[in-house]
């Protein structure tokens, strides 16, 4: 400890190639010559109350196999972890697929999802609700994200 009150907290990290910038737990550290690690990104919003949490962006990444999408969620910063739940339907309004996330502690991350419509089709339609529920309270939907991507495509969308 040092006259001023602050702590120096250095951690035994495994080499990095290039000095290149490493994701743990959701919060990128960028790892210098010396090993110490910069825990907060000072380019990050500020968490936001339940009322301001949106989705920055929804991404998809079509397998070759055309019946699995991952789909990317990228939410703004939050003081309260929101649930997601998404919904696709093919080309002819048909479910394809649902998701639900509760009460999600991460920002950033990524889930894959399976097609399981009986008739598949080459686009499918994508509705994600950001929303905040307790077993005491009625949901409250914030935010949601529609959006679509074609199978035919494989790939980011």
């Amino acid at each position: 400890m040092s006259d001023d009150n602050s702590i120096q907290l250095n951690i035994n990290m495994p080499p990095v190639a290039n000095n290149a910038p490493v994701r743990m737990c959701g919060v990128k550290q960028e790892t210098q010559l010396d090993g110490n690690v910069q825990f907060f990104d000072t380019s990050f919003e500020v968490p936001k109350p339940r009322e301001d949490v949106k989705f920055n962006d929804v991404g998809f990444f079509v397998y070759e196999d055309r019946r699995r999408v991952a789909v990317g969620f990228n939410i703004t910063r939050f003081l309260e972890g929101p649930s997601i739940e998404v919904n696709i339907t093919n080309d002819n309004g048909e479910p394809a697929g649902t998701l639900t996330v509760i009460e999600t502690g991460d920002p950033n991350f990524s889930l894959t999802m399976h097609l399981r419509d009986k008739n598949p089709t080459d686009l499918y339609h994508v509705e994600a609700t950001l929303y905040y529920a307790t077993p005491d309270t009625e949901r409250k939907n914030v935010y949601t994200h529609k959006a679509t991507f074609d199978v035919s495509k494989p790939g980011e969308q």
